[in-house]
């Protein structure tokens, strides 16, 4: 299972998130893309941008999902990544450093690691950071993020792709990064469809 975190007012239907679920859906991975604020806050973020750079607030409701993930009937033994996008990366990695023994990986696609701090110290899940090449501010803060990273991790530059992915077949090297990483790291049957 792949639980989507997206961030700085991107949504469940995001065209990019729904992409990049889709393609791994393909390769047998389950997927669930969910809002981290409710419509309210959202219309509020939109105006004040505050929310979407409240990583402990979405930590916590992106771990509660975590949670009633893991006690659903039929659900325990399930390996559960969460991929993250920009802010949304910094409440997968807190998540992942609150519950380590329920997050077996994390993806983070043009994030914001350095957001999630001192809790980059206790992340034990293996952290694929995605970024593009001619993002160069996001780079840096990724590299500098993963060099405090207590867990395996890579840092991976799409080459001329910005913030978003939008050129053509960035989002695919994403995917095929990204499937390449559960694959490592998620090794059980999967099934197809």
């Amino acid at each position: 299972m792949v639980l989507f975190a997206h961030g700085s007012g991107s949504s469940r239907h995001s065209p990019r998130n729904l992409q990049v679920a889709g393609q791994l859906q393909g390769a047998g991975y389950a997927t669930l893309l969910i809002d981290l604020l409710t419509e309210a806050e959202e219309r509020v973020d939109a105006v004040t941008r505050a929310l979407r750079f409240d990583v402990r607030l979405l930590s916590v409701r992106l771990t509660d999902v975590a949670d009633g993930l893991a006690g659903r009937v039929g659900s325990s033994g399930v390996p559960l990544a969460v991929f993250g996008a920009s802010t949304g990366a910094a409440a997968a990695l807190i998540t992942a450093a609150e519950r380590p023994d329920l997050v077996d990986a994390v993806i983070s696609r043009g994030g914001r690691p350095d957001l999630a701090g001192s809790d980059l110290a206790r992340v034990r899940a293996p952290t694929l950071l995605v970024v593009g090449g001619l993002d160069r501010q996001v780079l840096e803060l990724n590299r500098q993020a993963a060099a405090r990273l207590g867990a395996p991790h890579e840092v991976v530059v799409i080459p001329g792709a910005t913030h978003l992915f939008p050129e053509e077949g960035a989002l695919e090297q994403v995917v095929d990064h990204s499937v390449r990483w559960l694959d490592r790291w998620l090794p059980v049957p999967r099934r197809s469809g």
